[in-house]
């Protein structure tokens, strides 16, 4: 016989290793992007979070990839939310240019100048992107009409 023990299901898997909970300073929206690496399996906000925080090598992440199963992701969203998709393309192009200059080699006595690190502009606009998304939750949690409530219109009594 067979025991089956139905565990808690992983956000993602990064390195093998199933991430059962998410980092506090980290919202993943429910439509966000899934994207599935041979490095790694869930959304690419944790994917671009991991990035970021340096707990997982860029150099791992197959961009081709990402960049395919994006274009999907956009054929899906076009009509939808195409701000959302726009988003995406930009970070999937700064994770190709993260990449890319990782693997380039660095000529000789080149500052570290951060503002020329693709890396430091990659977590600026996660920060920001960050920002937006936190205040489009906020204006999302606020009533709506004909959402969440409808004005009553009453008019004038007809008098004969």
């Amino acid at each position: 016989m067979i025991n089956h023990v139905q565990g808690e299901l992983p956000l993602a898997v990064v390195e093998g290793s199933p991430l059962t909970q998410l980092p506090e300073d980290l919202y993943i929206p429910p439509d966000a992007l899934e994207i599935i690496l041979d490095a790694f399996e869930g959304p690419l906000d944790l994917l671009l979070y991991l990035i970021r925080r340096q707990n997982l090598d860029i150099i791992q992440i197959n961009v081709a990839e990402i960049t395919r199963q994006y274009m999907g992701y956009i054929a899906l969203l076009e009509s939808m939310r195409f701000e959302l998709a726009a988003e995406y393309l930009v970070m999937a192009a700064m994770l190709a240019e993260i990449k890319s200059r990782a693997l380039l080699p660095r000529p000789v006595g080149a500052d570290e100048d951060e503002d020329h690190d693709p890396r430091a502009e990659l977590i600026r606009r996660l920060l920001e992107y960050e920002k937006v998304k936190m205040s489009a939750e906020a204006i999302d949690e606020m009533p709506r009409v004909d959402r969440d409530f409808h004005v009553a219109e009453a008019g004038q009594p007809e008098i004969d």
